[in-house]
């Protein structure tokens, strides 16, 4: 999000925080705010007159209260309210707004139980088993498969091996996508866990597995580098036969014997 955008969600992430802190039950407020941002997606009426700039704040307010109150929670209510009356770039954002606040309640809740690095980490292997599987890939995007179909998918994928939290974004990703890609949809999610938790996140691509102690000590090297946390993902590629491989964000630095390896080949070619 660009812009006046970027400056409602900030604000409408401040009253969701309110609300977390009130005692509301986060995961009702989550649900809630998920099916809110796909009724919105489905009405372009609806999004267009909460997204419309020429309306004062309280009037969209108004239009939100008149109809939900009584459908939804008081607290998620007040969430809706407050990114209704922001002022938004373009109307997509305002839905996109909506379910990135679901996520974050989510997020919030794997905070709580103090699983939230467990999270992060099951998400970002769960989008790499689909991107690395035409077949799941192509099945999961298929358009003709049904959303229920595609929600018993990601169960056998994650049944006893991810957190609830987890297994609710995959199926968020996967079976209302909104018409992104799976892939595309985690990432939004893992950056909003990223920015939610105030660290960063580095995908390190080695060909054998790192030791406890490497594990640690490249995260606190990380760390000092980029002045906060960082959360280390870590992907097995035995193709870049050794050294190592890091991306934080757009930043690259590649050290593994293959590239080094091509690198020569080009310059004894050249």
């Amino acid at each position: 999000m660009q812009g006046a955008s970027r400056g409602g969600l900030i604000e409408s992430r401040k009253v969701l925080q309110g609300v977390l802190e009130s005692g509301a039950d986060w995961s009702a407020v989550s649900e809630e705010l998920f099916s809110v941002a796909g009724v919105i997606d489905g009405s372009a009426t609806l999004r267009r007159a909460l997204a419309d700039p020429s309306r004062d704040a309280e009037s969209k307010r108004g239009l939100v209260r008149r109809l939900l109150q009584g459908k939804v929670q008081p607290g998620t209510l007040d969430v809706l309210g407050a990114v209704a009356s922001q002022r938004w770039s373009k109307a997509r954002d305002l839905s996109d707004a909506v379910e990135l606040l679901a996520v974050e309640a989510q997020v919030a809740m794997s905070e709580s139980a103090g699983r939230a690095d467990d999270v992060e980490e099951q998400l970002f292997r769960f989008e790499r088993t689909v991107t690395g599987s035409p077949e799941l890939r192509e099945a999961l995007s298929d358009p003709q498969l049904p959303a229920e179909r595609k929600g018993q998918v990601v169960d056998q994928l994650l049944a006893g091996k991810a957190h609830p939290e987890t297994r609710r974004l995959a199926h968020q990703a996967v079976v209302a996508g909104r018409g992104r890609k799976v892939s595309t949809a985690i990432e939004e999610y893992l950056s909003v866990a990223a920015a939610r938790r105030e660290q960063l996140s580095a995908v390190v691509t080695v060909a054998s597995p790192l030791s406890q102690e490497q594990h640690d000590r490249l995260a606190a090297a990380l760390g000092q580098t980029y002045g906060r946390p960082v959360l280390l993902k870590v992907v097995l590629d035995p193709q870049v036969v050794g050294g190592i491989r890091v991306q934080v964000g757009d930043e690259v630095v590649d050290g593994t014997i293959v590239t080094k390896l091509d690198a020569a080949r080009r310059h004894f070619g050249a």
